[in-house]
């Protein structure tokens, strides 16, 4: 699936967890309690900062909150290209 966003975009865009693909380089790894504590946090302030990604829909930045949406079960997810 091909993102809609633009190059240069400043928007945020929400999107179901499912459309997103992590990146398989990534260089930090959170355990299932770090995910837990994410979803934790999620859960009672929300969203405080947007899942970065490429125009291809690959996480570059929020693995992490990627994970615990998923564990939430999340129908969507603040990004920004």
């Amino acid at each position: 699936m091909t993102s809609s966003c633009l190059p240069h975009t400043e928007n945020i865009v929400w999107r179901h967890p499912s459309h997103l693909q992590a990146r398989t380089n990534n260089p930090r790894t959170h355990s299932p309690d770090q995910i837990a504590q994410i979803a934790r946090s999620i859960e009672r302030f929300g969203f405080t900062n947007p899942i970065l990604i490429h125009d291809d829909d690959t996480v570059v930045a929020g693995h992490g909150r990627l994970a615990a949406a998923h564990e939430l079960g999340l129908s969507k997810v603040p990004t920004l290209c």
